[in-house]
């Protein structure tokens, strides 16, 4: 279902010391534990060798003298780094402010920052690593990852042993690019990394941070426009210091095999041969999606239509932002905004929406939604609201309402007069779409409910003109913005949905008036989810009858059966469905 993503603002801690990087050993979790079990020794007294006559004394001296306190003002280790980085031809070191200190801290903690690492990559190996564990969010712009900037630079300094600067706009969205992508492209990603590795334990026994190094390096090669050199620099550099030596070898010796497969166009593909599982499974590697998928996809919507499903999964997505009406805002106003910000645009068939592909960090940074002047919503959400269509004086629940771009469109519909109440059982997503809706000035039309309603609707003696479940789903329909959604969902999950959904749509008929109207809906494209549920449930409940969503939505959406549905193939949305169902008056 549609949400509305907040911005993460990915913030650092201000260093109290700019410490020399350490040893890559030192850095490494097995270097640590070197040295907690290690006694340690005292260190020999060093000599300071003579200066040569004329110029400056060898490298070693200068560093000596500078221990040693002497060689000009500023802290002797600040100085070593300078050098150390000049040397290595990198320029431009920023600046230690002088109001914080640069002697070492006695016990407390700091936060290390290392400069000579790409940091927007260091922190997508964290984010990619964290991914794969189920714990962080692919997608930077999510309302869930609001205010946790402190804790991601957190996560980055216990993972690789330093912090990185703070991330400006320009890095957050290189993460985010280079995260989906990556997640997006793993299974193929991974195909050729093992098909170079020397031998298959090598990729199957592969430290999970060298790994997702790896990827980021064969994406940013293969996908991004990135020069080869930069590529294989940086990521080999992230390897050494976060890792080992051996480490960035490793990545080293890949990464240019790589490049020369691609430069001789010679890179590995399995071949579309065989039976269909033969097939499906090949299918599944070129265009990086699970096995599962693109059989039944292949199975209902043919091979042609399956290709252009999984390529529009794999293409970078755009958002789309309505206008809120309720504030007096109309889409002109939105617009001029865009272009105030140089943010590319173009108009959607729905009049309170605008389509953007690239800019949204400039509108999360511009204050848009938070001043509440748009949120962020796809048409196809648009569309089912457009099915329950709202009329003032009415009172609708929203059954699954949180994160609440639904609920705030209807709430919006309602001009001022009648009531939407919004049902949910996650307590935290409920009072992020209460503050919402007070910065859209919906809060006095919005009531919200905290519960499961299963246990809801037993209970309540309460009836609606019109009721809508957003049901939990499988999200087939959203999986070019949801990138991890495809590797965290199983055939078997389908059959619980199921169960879940018929359980939920039987709840929320409960809460209809007679004569009132039920609105099923989920963000998917698969049948079993969408025309089957509504069949099952009309079989089960002979009061409800299937009524045609024509006049509420353009004909295009409209199928066979006379159900809302949207199909990113043909209509360049979000996949979603609707259905409407009249309760009869006994």
């Amino acid at each position: 279902s549609s949400s509305s993503p907040c911005p993460l603002s990915l913030h650092s801690k201000t260093p109290a010391e700019w410490r020399p990087r350490r040893s890559p050993s030192r850095t490494s979790a097995r270097g640590r534990a070197r040295r907690s079990s290690s006694p340690r020794r005292p260190a020999p007294p060093r000599a300071r060798a003579p200066a040569r006559q004329g110029g400056a004394g060898p490298r070693g001296t200068t560093r000596e003298r500078l221990r040693a306190g002497q060689g000009g003002a500023g802290s002797g280790s600040v100085m070593i780094r300078r050098i150390h980085l000049a040397e290595q031809g990198m320029t431009g070191v920023p600046k230690l402010n002088p109001k914080f200190s640069t002697k070492r801290a006695g016990t407390s903690k700091v936060p290390i920052i290392n400069f000579e690492v790409s940091h927007h990559r260091a922190v997508a190996a964290v984010r990619l690593l964290r991914a794969d564990k189920g714990k962080a969010f692919v997608d930077l712009l999510n309302e869930k990852a609001n205010d946790s900037g402190e804790n991601e630079m957190g996560y980055v300094e216990r993972t690789l042993g330093f912090s990185t600067r703070h991330l400006d706009d320009r890095d957050i969205r290189l993460v985010t690019v280079i995260v989906a992508g990556t997640v997006r492209w793993k299974r193929y990603i991974d195909y050729l990394i093992m098909s170079l590795c020397s031998e298959e334990k090598v990729f199957s026994n592969m430290e999970p941070l060298l790994l997702q190094i790896l990827r980021i390096g064969f994406f940013e090669i293969l996908k991004l426009n990135v020069p080869a050199y930069a590529v294989v620099d940086e990521n080999v550099r992230l390897a050494k210091v976060a890792l080992r030596p051996g480490a960035g070898n490793m990545v080293n010796a890949i990464l240019r095999k790589l490049l020369l497969l691609k430069e001789t166009d010679s890179l590995p593909l399995p071949n579309i041969e065989g039976d269909d599982r033969a097939q499906a499974r090949a299918l599944s590697i070129i265009y990086s999606h699970p096995v599962w998928m693109v059989r039944r996809w292949i199975r209902f919507l043919g091979k042609e239509e399956a290709l252009k499903l999984m390529n529009w999964n794999n293409s970078d997505p755009y958002f789309s932002l309505r206008v809120n009406t309720t504030n007096g805002y109309t889409r002109d106003d939105l617009v001029n905004r865009l272009e105030d910000l140089q943010v590319h645009y173009e108009k959607s068939i729905m009049d309170e929406f605008v389509r953007i592909r690239e800019g949204m960090q400039a509108v999360l940074q511009a204050g848009l939604l938070k001043e509440g002047m748009c949120a962020v919503q796809d048409e196809s959400a648009g569309f089912v609201v457009s099915v329950v269509d709202p009329q003032p004086g009415e009172t609708i629940m929203d059954c699954c309402a949180a994160p609440g771009g639904k609920t705030l469109f209807m709430a919006s519909r309602l001009a001022g007069q009648g009531k939407v109440s919004a049902l949910d059982i996650n307590k935290g997503r409920l009072r992020i779409l209460m503050e919402a809706a007070k910065c859209h000035n919906l809060d006095d039309i919005i009531t919200d409910i905290h519960g499961d309603l299963r246990l809801y609707a037993k209970e309540s003696t309460v009836k609606y003109d019109k009721v809508l479940l957003d049901a939990p789903c499988s999200g087939l329909g959203v999986l070019s913005k949801r990138a991890d959604l495809r590797w965290n969902r199983q055939f078997e999950d389908l059959e619980e949905l199921v169960c879940l959904q018929d359980e939920l749509l039987d709840s929320a008929s409960l809460l209809v008036k007679p004569g009132g109207v039920l609105i099923y809906s989920t963000c998917s494209i698969d049948h079993e989810e969408n025309e089957n549920r509504v069949t099952t449930f009309v079989q089960r409940h002979p009061e409800f009858t299937p009524q045609g969503v024509h006049g509420y939505v353009p004909a295009e959406f409209i199928t066979d059966d006379g159900f809302y549905s949207s199909s990113p193939t043909k209509h360049s949305l979000d996949g979603a469905f609707a259905a409407r169902l009249v309760r009869s008056m006994h």
